[in-house]
């Protein structure tokens, strides 16, 4: 039937009955908290592009988790400023390096609260790039070991996941058969299985010490352009052993998320990334938008294109407006 029958606009007449029917509700268990994590004690540095958030060192990180998880969030994701760089990324596979001593700390402080870890070079490289670079390009399959070690002493300090990020050709791979052989077969591996080369990562490579110092990533991260490698990306990562998928960015790619959805039965998460975050802050402080009406409209599409995972600086302000 239609109009006059037929009035949409009824179960839209109040906040309490439009609540009654909503069909997307953003869930704080679903919401992963980054975190940066430095060496020293009792630092706390606000990042310049990103309002709210920190470089910090491992006493104060473990008092974010407390209050995360005092809001029902669901985890955290660590990424490392080491006290030094090299060409090696030697860092990132450290079993006392400062994400492995971060996650100890919080899972002996904190222990029920899951702990994604950042499988990456980038934070640990002297150049900024996540690989071995050989003749001005990074070396896909040296930087595999690399990856592999870093996700063994990611699982060997406690990590609850571990997540590679650096987008190089056979990483599931290399990363599961490594966790296996030193025992690690119940650790997941939540892959950034299609992660774009973005124009939104500025203040994260502010607050992760990370920009690269030639060229750009354009040779292993995806073209924004295309949405059916990224398709590829997530069935090969799928069948080299990830367990979960990532989708990065989220807003401008929610075409993707969806795509993923209709596609692959398991768990997806999306990373709305700094610039997104960035973006709304600087708006709000302008006064241009209702920073916690966007917040919420931009998770809820995020989770409405069919991400289940959401990784988002908002995530302890959203939890408190979901709550």
């Amino acid at each position: 039937m239609g109009f006059p029958q037929t009035r949409l606009r009824r179960l839209r007449n109040g906040e309490a009955l439009r609540r009654l029917v909503r069909e997307t509700r953003p869930d704080p268990a679903g919401f992963i908290l980054p975190l940066f994590v430095c060496p020293g004690e009792g630092i706390r540095r606000e990042i310049g592009s990103m309002p709210g958030n920190y470089q910090q060192s491992v006493d104060q990180l473990v008092r974010d988790c407390e209050e995360a998880r005092s809001l029902g969030v669901g985890g955290t994701i660590l990424f490392g400023i080491p006290e030094s760089k090299d060409e090696f990324a030697s860092g990132g596979y450290d079993d006392n390096g400062i994400v492995q001593r971060a996650v100890r700390a919080i899972k002996a402080e904190v222990g029920d609260f899951l702990v994604v870890t950042d499988v990456c070079n980038c934070e640990y490289t002297s150049h900024g790039h996540c690989g071995y670079v050989k003749d001005g390009d990074v070396d896909n399959d040296v930087t595999l070991g690399w990856l592999a070690k870093s996700a063994v002493s990611h699982a060997r300090a406690g990590a609850d996941i571990v997540a590679p990020s650096d987008m190089m050709d056979g990483r599931a791979a290399a990363i599961r058969a490594a966790l296996d052989e030193a025992g690690f077969e119940k650790t997941p591996i939540l892959s950034y299985a299609a992660k774009f080369a973005s124009g939104f990562y500025g203040p994260f490579r502010e607050a992760a010490e990370s920009t690269p110092q030639f060229g750009d990533r354009r040779t292993y991260q995806m073209d924004p352009a295309n949405a059916r490698e990224a398709m590829r990306e997530i069935e090969l990562d799928l069948a080299e052993g990830a367990d979960m998928i990532m989708v990065k960015p989220a807003l401008a790619y929610l075409d993707i998320i969806r795509m993923a959805r209709d596609r692959f039965d398991v768990p997806i998460a999306a990373y709305q990334v700094s610039g997104e975050f960035s973006m709304i802050m600087a708006a709000a402080r302008n006064g241009w938008i209702d920073k916690d009406r966007v917040m919420m409209e931009t998770l809820t599409s995020i989770w409405r294109a069919g991400a289940q995972i959401i990784l988002t600086y908002f995530a302890k302000d959203a939890a408190r407006l979901s709550g």
